[in-house]
């Protein structure tokens, strides 16, 4: 599979078969992440795959939003007014839980970072936070190549301070994200694509 049809084929799955993925394949999704850019040169990521369902129970705080009303709710408050957004939303807050723990591999990536994230001096402070989620494409990428998808989430405050105190990581490594990755379920949920065409985003010399 090329690039351009890895792209076309990738899609967010939070519904997974049964079926783990092996540890040969998940080596080489994450080589393909170490060969995206960095703006230090020095790649300075690390990975932590927990794969034990046990573990996974103990290391996740994160619920599913059952409650239709509750969505519909958060989703005002954020100013959602897009149907297909809101679709998106009511078929992913049930499952934040079940996509992480029932994944066939989870994948928690670290960067480093030099100053801390949600206070930056500069936008270029940010550079490490923007390497980090181009080697994470990366990886979806190449797993959309094995016929692998997935799903990435974004940790709240209190997921990210238990996940440091289950894994006591270096206080100068970040986790970005999750990374739930497996084989779609025969039947799994996937939400309609926001259509848009290039052009419509094209400008040129000006706004």
């Amino acid at each position: 599979m090329d690039v351009y049809q890895a792209m076309a084929t990738r899609r967010t799955v939070r519904d997974f078969e049964d079926r783990p993925v092996d540890g040969r394949t998940v080596e080489r999704l994450l080589d393909a992440g170490l060969k995206a850019p960095s703006n230090t040169h020095l790649r300075q990521w690390e990975f932590v795959i927990v794969n034990d369902r046990e573990a996974r129970a103990r290391l996740l705080r994160v619920r599913n939003m059952t409650s239709r009303e509750e969505c519909d709710a958060m989703l005002d408050g954020f100013g959602l007014t897009d149907a297909d957004q809101r679709a998106m939303f009511h078929e992913a807050m049930p499952r934040q839980f079940s996509m992480l723990y029932n994944a066939g591999c989870l994948i928690l990536p670290f960067f480093r970072v030099k100053e801390p994230l949600l206070h930056p001096t500069s936008l270029s402070s940010l550079n490490d936070f923007a390497s980090i989620w181009c080697c994470i494409e990366n990886i979806l990428l190449a797993a959309a190549a094995e016929g692998i998808f997935g799903v990435t989430r974004i940790p709240m405050a209190e997921e990210s301070g238990h996940i440091r105190t289950v894994l006591q990581h270096p206080d100068n490594y970040v986790m970005p994200c999750y990374i739930a990755l497996g084989y779609p379920a025969r039947n799994a949920s996937l939400p309609k694509q926001k259509e848009i065409t290039v052009r419509e985003r094209i400008h040129f010399g000006v706004w």
